[in-house]
């Protein structure tokens, strides 16, 4: 009795082992491994990768509401139908296999009004532009193209052509239909885009062979930029140089920036550098007695200098960097020569993307006996005429040959016209989404590679959420493509501002740093310390219990 009694006890010992061991081993299979699994995941919220991989086609749509406007005694008489009448023309070219440019010029045909024929009742074409400005419409990237008479006087003699200053042109009738059209084709190249600006905001989707010259000499897109007027003053015991910096900003750059401040924000400031020179040692030419910079020498001349100028080292947007250097007296005076090796009539020259250089020669005093320093008076408009023509080359706003029946008015004091304004918004627009476009390709590609980054809610949230970052990058980004194809430029154009400003910083967020984060050879590494010896006795157990339980299989078949 007391053996069987042992026996039991053991035996239910041996149960309620067992029991435990599958306790144990159910509670860390079913509740610990998920608890686990959870708590040590990477969180990552879903991002919307079919909108971006569309992004990637960009089938733009460009849309130009054009109006022709006819004045009395200008309509032509091969017209297809009564006035007024809407008539659409098509243009499509394609940049690459995943992105086209379609051209769409919507134009309404019709009659002057009694207020437009009174505009147009004067005695030029500079006044008549002055008075349709407050009749036109004022939004931007519309046109609105005149039709005077062949015997108006408003157009000088030999000119068929003018195009204004804002957002309008007047044509002289004559040749019918197909003339007009001709002439109208001309001037929506003229004053709105073309296919090579298209093509230079898309340089980077371009190959090379389709580009040209110039198409990566235009400064890139930016939120803002940074213009700094330097001037260089290598012998300041020669030459005590007085530039009035402050009256000559206001008065000739301050109005083309508020032109341009629709495009980005602006900020400007000045310096004078004192024992500065160029690095490159001027050629003594004998016949001129002057001294000379050849045009292959001009490349050597940035680098040293831009290491004085110290103001792109802390910037957040490009720096424009314009240079008024005044030679010292053992090299003066001091020419630049084109390739050709004739002298540059402006005495500077523009470097891509970086900013422009004007040498400024200071006259030799009448008497060799006259005191030192030199007092120098800097002619403010001379300089800022140079500096002015440098920074519409940088923006791209150089103006093409026309015909030369064609007459551009001048754009005054502002810089640059509101057709010319158009074109860059034009430009910049599908720069922006272009780039809107690339950035996003890259995070989801990077987010795509990378498993363990961690996307939070802040950086792929829907709008709703209160911290949108990649959903309203693709939103604006969409509206803005729809807003081009509607002929909407200016909403269009700020759509793609803010879809580059939450691109930007849904690309640069910091919980996306790759070295944040373990990877799973890591965390394996922490975790086998940790759970591996509450491990092994539970393992052990079921070990034991699945050898006990196949001895009791073998038992009976023993006994038999």
């Amino acid at each position: 009795m007391a053996a069987a009694a042992a026996l039991a006890a053991d035996e239910a010992e041996r149960a309620r082992g067992r029991r435990a061991a599958l306790s144990f081993a159910a509670i860390a299979v079913v509740l610990g491994l998920p608890l686990w699994w959870r708590t040590t995941e990477t969180y990552r919220a879903a991002l919307p990768y079919a909108d971006i991989d569309g992004l990637g086609q960009l089938p733009f749509q460009l849309a130009v509401p054009v109006a022709v406007v006819f004045a009395p005694g200008s309509v032509p008489g091969d017209l297809p139908r009564p006035l007024p009448f809407r008539d659409v023309r098509e243009m499509e070219n394609s940049v690459n296999l995943r992105t086209s440019i379609t051209s769409r010029y919507e134009t309404v045909y019709r009659s002057t009004t009694a207020q437009e024929e009174a505009a147009l009742d004067v005695a030029t074409a500079r006044e008549a532009d002055a008075a349709l400005r407050p009749l036109q419409d004022a939004s931007l990237g519309c046109l609105t193209v005149f039709v005077v008479p062949e015997s108006s006087s408003l157009l000088p003699q030999g000119i068929s052509v003018y195009v204004g200053k804002h957002r309008s042109a007047l044509v002289r009738a004559g040749g019918g239909l197909a003339a007009l059209r001709t002439r109208l084709q001309q001037l929506t190249q003229v004053m709105s885009f073309t296919a090579s600006s298209i093509a230079t905001a898309l340089s980077d989707r371009v190959p090379d062979g389709q580009l040209g010259p110039d198409a990566r000499r235009h400064l890139k897109s930016s939120l803002g930029y940074e213009i700094t007027f330097s001037l260089l003053n290598p012998d300041p015991k020669s030459h005590a140089v007085d530039w009035d910096i402050e009256d000559a900003v206001n008065r000739y750059v301050q109005p083309v920036l508020d032109k341009l401040s629709l495009v980005a924000n602006f900020s400007v400031d000045s310096q004078i550098l004192y024992y500065a020179v160029l690095g490159v040692t001027p050629r003594f030419d004998k016949e001129s007695s002057s001294f000379l910079l050849s045009a292959h020498s001009l490349p050597h001349v940035i680098n040293p200098v831009e290491a004085r100028l110290g103001s792109s080292a802390a910037s957040l947007y490009p720096v424009l960097n314009f240079l008024l250097y005044v030679p010292e007296r053992s090299h003066s005076p001091l020419y630049i020569q084109d390739k050709d090796g004739a002298p540059v009539s402006t005495n500077a020259f523009h470097s891509p993307r970086w900013g422009g250089i004007m040498i400024y020669n200071v006259e030799a005093p009448a008497s060799s006996q006259a005191s030192l320093p030199l007092h120098v008076d800097v002619d403010m408009v001379r300089v800022m005429e140079v500096f002015l023509a440098q920074l519409r080359l940088l923006f791209g706003l150089s103006r093409e040959e026309l015909p030369p029946e064609f007459l551009l008015e001048s754009p005054g004091n502002e810089g640059l016209a509101d057709w010319e304004l158009d074109r860059l918004l034009w430009a910049h627009t599908v720069e922006n989404v272009a780039t809107v476009s690339t950035t996003l390709t890259s995070l989801a590609q990077l987010l795509d590679k990378i498993g363990n980054i961690v996307i939070k809610d802040d950086v792929a949230s829907e709008v709703e959420l209160g911290h949108p970052e990649v959903y309203r990058a693709v939103a604006s980004a969409q509206s803005a493509m729809a807003k081009l194809a509607t002929g909407h430029l200016y909403s269009a154009f700020q759509a793609s501002k803010e879809a580059v400003t939450s691109s930007e910083r849904a690309f640069f967020d910091p919980s996306l740093l790759h070295l944040l984060y373990f990877p799973d050879d890591q965390k394996f590494a922490i975790y086998i310390p940790l759970f591996l010896p509450m491990a092994v006795p539970i393992l052990l157990s079921l070990a034991k219990i699945v050898r006990e339980a196949r001895q009791r299989k073998k038992e009976p078949t023993k006994m038999d």
